[in-house]
C-alpha cells in the first residue's frame, strides 16, 4: 500500500493498545461461547478471527476448543499474539481486502472491525474476500455498532487517563462517518490519529451483504444474542452464509 490508512498507523502503535486495554474481555468471551453454541460449531471447525488485533477473541476460541487462525495487518500486533500459537492457534499479518488462500468453517469480524473506507467498493471488497474464504455451509459474523444509538448517546468530548497518557478524544458524525480524534502527549511528543467508522445502518449493511451475494440468516443486537432493536440494542450482529 503506498498511502497509510489511518487504521494500519493507529492501530500499530502501543497507544493504541494502552487506550484499550481496559476493554471488557468478559463481553467478548460471553459473545464467543453464545455465537458458538448458537452455530453449534462443532470442536472440529476451522475459525478465522479477522482482523484479530493482539488475539484475544483468537485465544479464547481456542481456549473453547476451536482450532483458530487469527490475521491483522498490524505487525506489532501479531508479533504480540505469536507467543500464543499452539499446535490450533496461529497468527498472520493479513490485508482483509485480499481473497483468503483457505476456507474456514466461520470467519468472524469482530468489535467494529468494519466500514473503514471512504470508498464503498473497498468495504465491500472485504466482504467478498472473507466470503471467498467460505466453505459450503459456512457463516460469517459480523459484529458492528448500532449507528442510530451510537448517534443519540454520543459522547461528543471526554478525557481518559491511563497509565500517565491522557487521552483527549472528541466524537463527531461528519461526511457519512462516526470520527474519533484522539489526542495526547506520550514519549516527549504530540501524537494525533483519528480513527474512522462508516455510518452504517441495518438496511445499508444488508445493501452490502446483497451485492456481494451473502444471505443474512440471523441479525442480534447484543451479546446475549437478543434481537435487534434498531434505537435501543447496542451492537449490530449480522451471520450471513
Amino acid at each position: 500500500m503506498e498511502t497509510k490508512d489511518w487504521f494500519s498507523s493507529w492501530f500499530n502503535t502501543p497507544y493504541y493498545h494502552t487506550l484499550y486495554k481496559h476493554r471488557n474481555d468478559a463481553d467478548a468471551q460471553l459473545f464467543m461461547k453464545n455465537i458458538t453454541a448458537h452455530l453449534q460449531l462443532p470442536k472440529s471447525a476451522h475459525i478465522a478471527d479477522l482482523p484479530c488485533g493482539k488475539g484475544r477473541h483468537s485465544i479464547y476460541l481456542n481456549s473453547l476448543g476451536y482450532k483458530v487462525t487469527g490475521g491483522d495487518l498490524s505487525e506489532n500486533s501479531i508479533e504480540h499474539a505469536k507467543q500464543f500459537e499452539n499446535e490450533t492457534l496461529s497468527f498472520e499479518v493479513w490485508d482483509m481486502r485480499k481473497t483468503l488462500e483457505n476456507k474456514y468453517d466461520a470467519i468472524f469480524n469482530l468489535f467494529t472491525s468494519f466500514g473503514y473506507f471512504d470508498d464503498d467498493n473497498e468495504d465491500l471488497q472485504v466482504l467478498k474476500a472473507m466470503k471467498s474464504g467460505l466453505k459450503d455451509n459456512a457463516v460469517l459474523v459480523l459484529d458492528f455498532l448500532n449507528v442510530i444509538k451510537t448517534e443519540r448517546e454520543l459522547v461528543k468530548e471526554e478525557i481518559k487517563t491511563i497509565d500517565n497518557i491522557e487521552f483527549h478524544i472528541k466524537r463527531e458524525i461528519k461526511g457519512g462517518f462516526i470520527l474519533k480524534h484522539i489526542n495526547f502527549f506520550a514519549d516527549n511528543k504530540a501524537h494525533s490519529y483519528t480513527e474512522k467508522v462508516k455510518f452504517l445502518s441495518i438496511d445499508k449493511m444488508k445493501d452490502y451483504f446483497s451485492a456481494v451475494g451473502l444471505e443474512i440468516i440471523d441479525i442480534f443486537g447484543d451479546y446475549n444474542l437478543n434481537s435487534f432493536e434498531e434505537q435501543q440494542s447496542s451492537r449490530l450482529i449480522l451471520v450471513a452464509k
